[in-house]
């Protein structure tokens, strides 16, 4: 079955006004992420990549990453909304 994509209805909430309100939890997200695999890549040899690192590192990678997490709350919106 095809997914069906649903118009926008409820005005005001683009996805990137979505995107700019999660970034800062997206952001958390990435940066807990990026500290768990250095922690995990211990195992293998690598060293542990530290907090500010994985901090820094998530600055540019929140950002893919609160489109995504905008993308998705705007389609449970228009989801709320049809239904």
């Amino acid at each position: 079955m095809k997914p069906q994509i649903c118009q926008r209805s409820a005005p005001g909430w683009s996805v990137w006004k979505l995107a700019v309100v999660l970034y800062v939890f997206a952001a958390a997200a990435v940066a807990i992420n990026l500290f768990m695999l250095g922690l995990l890549m211990q195992a293998v040899g690598f060293s542990a990549l530290s907090p500010v690192t994985a901090l820094l590192a998530a600055g540019p990678l929140g950002i893919p990453a609160a489109w995504a997490a905008g993308r998705w709350a705007r389609h449970l919106l228009d989801e709320a909304s049809a239904g």
